[in-house]
């Protein structure tokens, strides 16, 4: 967004209005609070980290905090800019099925080459289950991330090759509505002081 100013210029906010379904009050409400949280206009990974070990201090937040950051973080700079917070936190706040099960696609492709495999399932699955900690209770048949990961891939993976296409995720998650549920542990919308 160039050079870091106190104030978002108007066609930055025309822009960010467009791309996402906030309005120009909100963007300005959201840039605030993102600017008292990160100054120079840039969130870190360790920044990203703590505002996820806010809402989930049972658990360890930081594996699932660093894949949810490499989406969030389009450009791959190692930061997370307000226009790439923005654009995120619009699709997994307020975006259509679709839109958030593309976005859940991304963060479970782990090596973007248009697949979920079973081990990049099983990583991500982890990273929830040690995020949560105890804090959820789950039924015996989901009770590991193994039995979780093996669960969805009799839902999804009609094929039986061992990884989900998008279609195939696409038309599981329609099958298993939790994994539409559970997309709400993305949300960020509630994080930190970035609300104000």
């Amino acid at each position: 967004m160039g050079k870091k100013n106190s104030k978002l210029r108007a066609d930055e906010v025309e822009e960010l209005t467009k791309r996402t379904y906030f309005c120009e009050e909100e963007i300005k409400q959201w840039y605030k609070g993102f600017m008292k949280d990160c100054p120079d206009g840039r969130l870190t990974l360790e920044g990203f980290k703590k505002i996820y070990k806010q809402f989930f201090p049972f658990g360890d937040p930081s594996k699932f905090a660093t894949f949810v950051f490499n989406v969030f973080d389009e450009n791959k700079d190692g930061f997370i800019e307000f226009h790439e917070f923005l654009q995120a936190l619009s699709v997994t706040s307020r975006g259509n099925v679709d839109e958030k099960l593309q976005w859940a696609f991304r963060l479970y492709d782990l090596d973007h080459d248009g697949y979920i495999t079973r081990e990049e399932l099983l990583d991500i699955v982890d990273a929830i289950y040690k995020m949560v900690g105890n804090m959820v209770k789950l039924p015996e048949e989901e009770n590991t991330p193994e039995k979780r990961v093996n669960k969805i891939f009799e839902v999804m993976d009609q094929n039986h090759d061992n990884r989900l296409t998008y279609d195939e995720f696409l038309e599981g998650s329609k099958k298993d509505p939790t994994i539409i549920q559970a997309l709400t542990l993305y949300d960020t919308s509630n994080s930190g002081s970035m609300t104000s």
